[in-house]
């Protein structure tokens, strides 16, 4: 299927003959500087190339005044000074093609492996684009098996839905989404390494993905480049996946994490001059998100799906900061992860009480359904009474309620724990049911 024309760029065009109107470099701070010169012919997020003493630096307008514009540099610092001749250029675009799968590559699109160049599609796309029209998507209604026991009952994945995973650090949400990452039932698997850890990378193609790789396209902005990269990567990211999407392939798209972008996006916010309103945030930092998000899902009728795994990264185990609460009502669903679960080490560290998927519905059959309601309802009174149980204020008999509960919630907490080498479980809900009633009979 050929992709929306609002997406494409005119390479024949952007590559003919044109008059370069130029500007020069009139303040240098840590983080941005300035062009006059070129205000009357620049708008926010237009590109500006200045000569460097290493060659050419890129930055983007962020702020735009009569008198001169503020750019944000890609690089870490701005190696220019005063004076320095700049010019406008193009929007960024990236090219996807088919060859990309199997590749490693920055948020520009250049190649972070040893394999070679990337070879360019033929058809070039703007990263930073609208989502499209909502009555243009087609509807979401295919379950897909994720292989994650937890996730599977509890709060079941649809083609096409966005998903968030919600963890302090060190629960395990990383592990948990390349676990995630190696789930059957999709064409392409797009992934956006943000603000990660720089050896990260290659454990989580070597050992993660071994032998998926030829499905995976990865894009990488560390935690060491600048807050442009990080910014624009998870954009570079969802352009490939929409491009995929568009040819008619089911993919899935991870961010790891969403609350990375959301800490560079602030940073470009307060160079640009906002004022921050909540917790040091800006208030354009809550309009990109959504922007990016909703990108992802169904694409129009009979292209494929985007379905969006998205880690967020909660700031000191709130799960009410502001961004956590932002993308929570952006998305789709969200899976908890626990700190306590994670310290009494069942893995992964999923609170099913508070994990919610609001598509479940579309994945689950009547007794499914049924099931995990009732499990629900067991697993919240264990947890409610776990403290009167531990102090000895609950004898045996008086509730029978809380008496199976005792008998079977240790059996279904021993089902759900899975570590990333254990064996494919298929049929999640059948596992559990025999292991219910082994529990039942004291087997």
């Amino acid at each position: 299927m050929i992709a929306p024309a609002r997406k494409a760029v005119d390479l024949a065009a952007l590559s003919q003959p044109r008059i370069r109107v130029s500007g020069h470099v009139v303040d240098v701070s840590p983080q941005s500087f300035r062009v006059a010169g070129l205000s009357p012919f620049v708008r926010l997020g237009d590109c500006i190339v200045c000569d460097g003493p290493d060659g050419e630096e890129l930055g983007e307008v962020v702020r735009v005044e009569e008198q001169a514009a503020t750019v944000k540099p890609f690089a870490v610092r701005f190696q220019s000074g005063v004076r320095t001749l700049a010019w406008k250029t193009g929007p960024i675009t990236v090219s996807p093609a088919q060859s990309w799968k199997g590749r490693t590559i920055d948020a520009f699109g250049r190649p972070c492996d040893d394999l070679g160049p990337v070879e360019p599609g033929p058809v070039a796309y703007l990263t930073d684009t609208l989502p499209d029209a909502a009555m243009r998507r087609g509807r979401i209604k295919d379950a897909v098996a994720t292989q994650v026991k937890a996730i599977d009952i509890f709060t079941p994945l649809v083609r096409g839905q966005r998903m968030g995973i919600f963890a302090g650090s060190g629960v395990g949400k990383s592990t948990l989404m390349g676990m995630l990452a190696r789930a059957p039932g999709f064409d392409t698997v797009v992934v956006a390494l943000v603000g990660e850890r720089g050896r990260e990378v290659r454990e989580f193609l070597e050992e993660t993905m071994r032998g998926e790789l030829g499905r995976v396209v990865t894009v990488v902005a560390t935690g060491d480049e600048s807050a442009m990269m990080r910014r624009l990567a998870p954009k570079t990211a969802m352009t490939v996946a929409e491009y995929f999407r568009d040819q008619g392939e089911h993919v899935l798209l991870i961010v790891d994490s969403v609350t990375r972008l959301a800490h560079a996006a602030r940073d470009v916010a307060l160079a640009a001059g906002e004022p921050p309103v909540a917790r040091g945030y800006p208030p354009s930092v809550f309009s990109e998100l959504p922007r990016l998000l909703e990108r992802a899902g169904p694409g129009a009728e009979g292209s494929g799906t985007i379905t969006g795994l998205f880690a967020v990264l909660v700031d000191g185990d709130d799960h009410n900061e502001p961004i956590a609460d932002a993308i929570r009502g952006t998305l789709d669903g969200h899976i908890v992860l626990d700190r306590a679960i994670a310290e009494e080490g069942r893995f992964p560290a999923i609170d099913v009480l508070k994990s919610i998927s609001r598509l479940a519905d579309l994945a689950w059959s009547g007794e499914e359904r049924e099931l995990v309601s009732r499990l629900r309802a067991m697993i919240a009174r264990y947890e409610d009474t776990r403290d009167l149980r531990l102090l000895g204020g609950y004898q045996r008999g008086a509730d029978a309620t809380l008496d199976q509960a005792i008998d079977l919630v240790p059996h279904v907490y021993g089902n759900l724990m899975q570590h990333p080498g254990d064996a494919t479980v298929t049929k999640p809900f059948e596992e559990l049911s025999m292991r219910l009633k082994a529990g039942m009979t004291g087997g």
